[in-house]
């Protein structure tokens, strides 16, 4: 069995409302003797869209070694409730990650510039309105490690506040790169150093861009990085980039970089 994230159930404090039965697209959870449980590992995703919708704070994911998800048997399970129709599951080339639609793993490669287009690159629909996004999702408590698009790539791990001060976020920083975005100062920066020392291990990316704000809480994302880079004994080439109050960036470091990383 695999270490991976899966749903915890806090007996104490569950008190049976069942909400978190609706919630869960995989039919994991039920009702058994007037509490919450999980019914089978293998029913389990691990991302969770039930935790929100529980009163008592009773539901929350927790890393462990547990069976990997099912989607063959929990077609069959969820057939047998009745749920055939009723919780839709991704297709097998979404890589085993399901529930919310929002949530499901979508590599979306963007054809390079040419020349010929480049000329048409002028105004609001040109070059700076096009989307340079190539996977989804982005949140990086939702982006597992497997994830298929980020083997050998290269990363851009953002600041959630980035892309909203930095005019051309896309062009200037995304092409090329796949976005994983996040808030050290809101989120546990300690579940964002396991995690992504886990990538690192796992994907084993090329290259690893880290983009955040001027203000110090902002710069615990480099922090992160250094950190997971340490845990995981990657080699992997890292850059520090800074975005000021005022929407200018600034390279904290001029390492090699590859082609496509230029600003």
């Amino acid at each position: 069995m695999s270490v991976r994230d899966i749903v915890r159930i806090d007996q104490e404090k569950c008190d049976g409302c069942g909400q978190c039965v609706g919630a869960c697209a995989e039919g994991a959870i039920q009702i058994v003797d007037g509490k919450a449980r999980l019914v089978k590992e293998i029913y389990c995703d691990g991302l969770g869209a039930c935790l929100g919708r529980c009163p008592r704070d009773a539901i929350s994911i927790e890393k462990r070694e547990a069976p990997e998800f099912d989607e063959g048997a929990t077609r069959v399970y969820l057939a047998s409730l009745g749920r055939r129709d009723e919780a839709p599951l991704a297709p097998a080339h979404d890589h085993g990650h399901r529930g919310c639609p929002g949530m499901q793993l979508r590599h979306m490669p963007r054809p390079a510039r040419t020349p010929a287009a480049s000329a048409l690159d002028h105004g609001p629909a040109g070059d700076e309105a096009r989307s340079r996004l190539q996977n989804w999702p982005v949140q990086f408590t939702l982006v597992p490690p497997g994830a298929p698009w980020l083997a050998g790539a290269d990363i851009l791990l953002a600041a959630d506040c980035v892309p909203f001060a930095l005019a051309g976020f896309h062009g200037r920083l995304l092409e090329g790169r796949v976005l994983l975005i996040g808030c050290p100062k809101l989120d546990d920066a300690q579940s964002y150093v396991e995690k992504l020392a886990q990538i690192l291990r796992v994907s084993r990316p090329r290259s690893l861009t880290v983009v955040h704000m001027e203000v110090p809480c902002c710069t615990g994302l480099s922090r992160i990085a250094d950190a997971a880079i340490q845990i995981s004994g990657s080699q992997t080439a890292l850059r520090d980039l800074t975005v000021t109050i005022g929407g200018e960036l600034i390279d904290d470091e001029e390492p090699a970089l590859a082609a496509n990383d230029s600003f």
